[in-house]
């Protein structure tokens, strides 16, 4: 995943005008496959001081697959006004330092209400025990290897919204699809990996409220469906994309 950044100094006279040019140039933005999500923020102190920050897949899904397209036509004529008033035009990596703070109203991330960390390798460690046992999956994961618990366990605090441990060390995406590409994994086999990490998750106790077990299913299920449609013959999956972020969806944490 890459941030794009540009700063911009627009005079106040031209102010309005250039956030409806940026709002009709956004339309460009949420049809792009490479763009993940963008926003236009305006300085306080400084208010002829604008920086546009853009989530792109990958440096070249931006500079290539974005850039490349007619959809890159039609937001640049949009902007193209704009140009001579560009302070800086950066692209930027994640780094694993990453957090929320306290804030008034903001609820907790699944990473942090199951345990953080420890919860997750726990979790894994015991899994990965339960699966040479299963008949089912002991093939899959033949000569697996011995740190293979913990990098699914960092892949997945990552994806309930802790620090970005496996963007930074794991590969990111691109690596956990690596590890499906061609497995044929069957309908069957992803449902008995579902209900054996459930089991798991019982055994170490995982958090059971209703709230997260909602929201770490839907993950499950979300996930294991994609791992199987990667991983069938011929498949075309996307070879670029961010670690997915997941929330508490409909059901937010019980705070009673």
């Amino acid at each position: 995943m890459i941030l794009e950044y540009i700063r911009y100094r627009i005079d106040e006279s031209s102010a309005a005008e250039f956030e409806a040019a940026y709002a009709r140039a956004a339309d460009a933005l949420h049809k792009s496959e490479h763009c993940v999500d963008f926003e236009l923020s305006r300085a306080v102190e400084k208010p002829d001081h604008y920086i546009l920050r853009i989530t792109w897949d990958s440096l070249d899904g931006h500079l290539t697959g974005f850039r490349g397209s007619e959809l890159f036509r039609s937001f640049f004529a949009e902007i193209k006004n704009y140009v001579g008033a560009i302070d800086e035009m950066q692209h930027y990596e994640l780094t694993s330092v990453t957090g929320t703070g306290s804030g008034a109203d903001v609820p907790p991330t699944l990473f942090e209400w199951a345990g953080g960390a420890e919860a997750f390798d726990k979790l894994f460690t015991r899994f990965y025990e339960l699966v040479p046992q299963d008949e089912l999956l002991a093939p899959m994961f033949a000569g697996m290897d011995a740190r293979h618990a913990q990098h699914v366990a960092s892949w997945v605090g990552e994806v309930f919204g802790g620090p970005a441990e496996y963007t930074a060390h794991g590969g990111g995406y691109e690596n956990m699809l690596a590890h499906h590409v061609g497995k044929a994994i069957t309908p069957t086999q992803r449902r008995r990996w579902v209900d054996l990490l459930l089991d798991a998750a019982d055994e170490v106790g995982l958090p059971d409220d209703p709230e997260f077990r909602s929201a770490f299913v839907a993950y499950l299920e979300w996930g294991t469906r994609i791992a199987v449609e990667n991983s069938q013959p011929g498949a075309t999956p996307m070879p670029h994309a961010p670690v997915p972020r997941w929330g508490w969806g409909m059901a937010p944490p019980w705070q009673g």
